[in-house]
């Protein structure tokens, strides 16, 4: 069962739950932009529904809210190891189909992956997930191609028409609160994008021998490996650890767990100066094939969500949806 509510009456929704969650969305920041006169769509906190970005997708991905860019593990001393302070309260995080879709990818890798990650699980168990309509499909986009456009695990949809904020509920708490407050019912219709101007073909059946095609070289020389695509991406999920030494006390400090990128120096550095992936065509190769081999060798599925946030933020306008449609190419002419 859908509600109808007016602005006001979803301001006072956000207002009243508040007190135990933190309100995430996509926000317009004017001038932010890569220019002086262009604006940035990011995540940040929001108090009112008039705060959140419905018409533009956002540059930058809902997962630092999941996964901080930097994060203390823990503090130490000479004899002692100290948990961080948690946040206490929860989180609700309005986000598109496809990156609805990146959250199960993220589960996979950080509670499923053998091990579940002690930190990630213990924010994860307390957010809820606002699904936001998709009218019509964004530039660069393909969820079409990766069955992504399309999602009803959420907790709840929010749309809006006329000056009202439409909701279809599956989050108990809220649905009590909208049932009590004798909201207009009505049946939701989702808006869900069924086409976009990118086609992406993935080969099934892919064979090592593509590992050193020729194909790759040609971004030797044009990826400059500054790892935006994969800071943006909604599945990328790499980390590397930095201990911090405090300058008044030597012995003492924290262990950070920060992002870390498969295209940018150091990734695969190991002991004795050896490099894996020296190229930037090798780092590339590594990137498009996890994101369309590795990951679903393992679990079944593409771990890419085709939301085109890498081809969005590339500055060589590198177009990784073209990528994949060589890779599938390279792969009929073996």
């Amino acid at each position: 069962m859908g509600y109808k509510v007016d602005i006001a009456s979803f301001n006072h929704i956000i207002d009243k739950f508040s007190d135990r969650y933190l309100f995430y969305a996509p926000k317009n920041f004017v001038g932010k932009g890569a220019f002086s006169d262009t604006d940035s769509v990011r995540y940040d906190k929001i108090k009112n529904l008039e705060e959140i970005e419905f018409n533009k997708k956002s540059n930058f991905s809902f997962k630092e809210v999941l996964l901080p860019i930097t994060q203390t593990l823990f503090y130490f001393t000479e004899d002692k190891v100290i948990e961080p302070n948690f946040e206490k309260k929860g989180a609700v995080i309005f986000l598109r189909s496809c990156d609805l879709h990146s959250v199960k990818r993220l589960d996979e890798i950080y509670l499923n992956n053998k091990f579940s990650d002690y930190y990630y699980k213990k924010f994860r168990e307390n957010v809820k997930f606002i699904l936001i309509g998709c009218k019509s499909s964004f530039e660069n986009c393909f969820c079409t191609t990766m069955g992504t456009n399309t999602c009803d695990f959420y907790d709840a949809y929010l749309d809006l028409k006329d000056e009202k904020a439409l909701i279809d509920s599956k989050w108990d708490e809220l649905t009590l609160y909208l049932e009590e407050g004798k909201y207009e019912n009505i049946e939701v219709e989702k808006s869900f994008v069924d086409s976009n101007y990118v086609k992406v073909n993935i080969p099934e059946n892919i064979d090592m021998s593509i590992f050193n095609s020729k194909m790759w070289d040609e971004y030797d020389g044009r990826c400059q490996a500054c790892g935006r695509c994969n800071f943006v991406c909604p599945t990328c999920t790499c980390f590397t650890m930095q201990d911090i030494f405090y300058k008044d006390n030597g012995k003492a400090g924290e262990r950070r767990r920060v992002w870390a990128s498969c295209h940018v120096d150091g990734y695969t550095d190991i002991a004795g100066g050896h490099v894996y992936r020296q190229k930037n065509g090798q780092r590339m190769r590594f990137k498009v094939l996890h994101k369309v081999y590795d990951f679903k060798k393992r679990f079944g599925y593409h771990m890419c969500v085709g939301c085109g946030r890498c081809d969005d933020m590339c500055p060589e306008y590198i177009s990784y949806s073209n990528c994949i449609n060589k890779l599938n190419e390279g792969v009929s002419k073996l």
